[in-house]
């Protein structure tokens, strides 16, 4: 594979402004996840031209483009403490990328809208602020469809896989575990074997990869660890970009009674 080809990646972004606060009742909880998030600017090897990012928390009627070339930040979680919504992270938009994204998408058939005024929610902000936390890498943040269908947002990351060769990172943003009535140790098993299942899919070859992906609630306890799969599509997304290489399952923690992972497609340091 060329070297200077980035992977693709599907990694958790937390619980609200986890990384930024001390959490009650633990406050080491996500302390294995943020050291995970800080070390993936030395893992994937070469700092990105740009972050092209697909988040559990934002849907459209069709796929969206953030080209707001200063966004400013959604917090978009409540009942944490008031610093957290004081957070900034000011790195730059990318509204030429962002139109290379809506235009690649509409080639594929996928038709494209391009946002100029939205901010970021914290599917974008809080991950990014611990990977990179100069804010000096571009982003820009693509929505997915209404519908969550898998196979659409497979079909999006395909037509997104050639950004990877020009420098820029695919990140879908989720969790492999999104239950919020189920972090309890009662659904410890059974995220377990989900995520297990995930680790095995993305191994698999593209086709067979797409096949598992677009028939992902057939997986074990698929619809007790994502009863609702917008922190599931991000992956998609990611595992579309990655074409014909495979991925593997590069993090792995329990974190409230539970298993989450990430997930890389394609070379890794």
């Amino acid at each position: 594979m060329d070297s200077k080809k980035l992977p693709s990646l599907f990694i958790p972004h937390g619980g609200g402004p986890c990384f930024f606060m001390d959490w009650p009742g633990d406050p080491h909880m996500w302390d294995r996840m943020a050291e995970f998030l800080r070390g993936v600017d030395a893992t994937v090897g070469t700092r990105p031209k740009a972050i092209l990012i697909i988040s559990g928390h934002w849907e459209e009627d069709e796929f969206t483009v953030g080209s707001n070339p200063q966004p400013s930040l959604i917090y978009d979680y409540q009942g944490f403490p008031a610093h957290t919504y004081a957070l900034t992270y000011p790195a730059p938009g990318a509204p030429e990328l962002a139109a290379r994204v809506q235009n690649l998408l509409i080639e594929a058939g996928l038709p494209a809208h391009l946002d100029t005024q939205r901010g970021w929610d914290h599917g974008v902000f809080i991950p990014l602020k611990v990977m990179y936390p100069d804010a000096d890498v571009p982003v820009v943040q693509l929505s997915m469809k209404k519908g969550l269908d898998p196979a659409t947002h497979l079909r999006a990351g395909q037509a997104l896989q050639a950004l990877r060769e020009e420098g820029v990172l695919i990140i879908g943003s989720g969790m492999s575990f999104h239950n919020m009535r189920g972090f309890n140790p009662a659904f410890r098993e059974a995220s377990q074997q989900f995520d297990d299942w995930l680790a095995n899919m993305a191994t698999q070859e593209e086709a067979a990869r797409n096949t598992l992906l677009q028939h992902w609630q057939e997986a074990p306890h698929a619809r007790q660890v994502q009863p609702h799969p917008d922190h599931l599509l991000p992956l998609m997304v990611a595992a579309g970009a990655a074409g014909n290489d495979k991925g593997k399952r590069i993090f792995e923690d329990t974190v409230m009674n539970v298993v989450v992972s990430a997930i890389a497609f394609g070379d890794m340091e």
